[in-house]
């Protein structure tokens, strides 16, 4: 009768464990993010909580994205949304206001914590482009400040994102660079405003994530740490990116990039731009030319014709990494193998 008194009383108890842990992962705050570098961060934040959504599914471009039946979705039920800012996803604005508009909308680009660099006015070094252009430069715009960028497009209107797409590339040398998660500080910083902010929306759960947010911390310093020692040897070789997305990571760890092949958005080249980085790549001996996996190769190749430089794979939004907590981390040091592989070869 012990026994099985004690066993009943066990069961019981087991049960209602499992009714408390369901419980508690139920009342866990349901969280959307847009891209997988920050969908990795708030994983670190949320992990053993809950698992954020991400709605800009890995491989696709930020900048014009058509939203599945699942990621309005996501955005439907979200309490809170990370998402980078309009100057990434100038489209995401106008589905926040109509799916989501009673969730807690934090933009990365807006906290006065962010580290932020405005867009280049040139894809090659201005020495070179000066002496392979006449054209006249009145095309780039004076930097305008992040805030003042922010919801300038019609938020009543449904969302329409190839003409949302369409008004980045008409102001693409414009205000701030978006792609401001290529440097691990800021990452560290993001991960306190994340923490913090689901704190304030989640009580229950707040020692989870400030716990969470020291370990994330301690990740954070080992990769830069890390990143600076792999990189260092090479650092000063010159090298040229397909775009003009990495001056965070170039400027965190020292590089000496020395050109880009298309602007910050990806668009296509003009014959001119094209001629004034393969000079680039003579007068600087350029060792490595960088293509992406999004984009094809062939502007690579003809940059590369007639020249010793190599090419490698650099890819700033990790598309074959795995997402979750550990993607940030893999992504950070797969840009600096990819550099290191291709600089110290030669």
């Amino acid at each position: 009768m012990r026994a099985s008194a004690f066993l009943s009383h066990a069961a019981i108890g087991v049960f209602g464990l499992a009714i408390i842990t369901a419980t508690t992962a139920q009342s866990a705050i349901r969280v959307a993010t847009d891209i997988a570098p920050v969908h990795s961060l708030v994983a670190m934040i949320t992990e053993g909580v809950s698992e954020p959504d991400l709605v800009i599914q890995r491989g696709a471009s930020p900048h014009s994205y058509s939203l599945r039946p699942s990621d309005a979705a996501a955005l439907e039920r979200a309490d809170v949304v990370f998402w980078m800012g309009d100057e990434l996803t100038p489209w995401l604005g106008n589905a926040l206001d109509n799916l989501a508009a009673d969730a807690q909308a934090i933009a990365l680009l807006d906290r006065h914590e962010t580290l932020r660099h405005d867009f280049r006015d040139a894809v090659a070094d201005q020495e070179s482009l000066d002496s392979h252009e006449s054209h006249n430069h009145g095309e780039a715009h004076a930097p305008t400040d992040a805030h003042e960028a922010e919801h300038e497009h019609d938020h009543d209107e449904p969302v329409d994102t190839h003409k949302a797409h369409s008004e980045h590339d008409d102001h693409a040398h414009e205000g701030v660079d978006p792609h401001a998660w290529l440097d691990p500080v800021n990452a560290q910083r993001w991960l306190a405003v994340i923490a913090d902010t689901l704190a304030a929306a989640d009580p229950e759960h707040a020692a989870a994530y400030q716990a969470n947010q020291r370990i994330a911390q301690t990740t954070i310093d080992t990769l830069i740490s890390n990143t600076n020692a792999s990189l260092a040897p090479v650092s000063k070789r010159p090298f040229i990116v397909f775009h003009d997305a990495y001056q965070y990571f170039e400027k965190r760890f020292d590089l000496n990039v020395v050109g880009a092949i298309a602007l910050s958005d990806a668009r296509d080249p003009s014959p001119s731009q094209i001629a004034a980085v393969q000079a680039v790549v003579r007068e600087h001996a350029v060792r490595c030319v960088f293509a992406e996996p999004q984009f094809s190769a062939s502007l690579v190749d003809t940059v590369l014709d007639g020249t010793r430089a190599e090419t490698g794979i650099l890819d700033p939004v990790g598309t074959s990494i795995p997402s979750g907590p550990d993607f940030y981390p893999r992504l950070i040091e797969d840009l600096a193998q990819a550099l290191t592989d291709c600089l110290a070869s030669g």
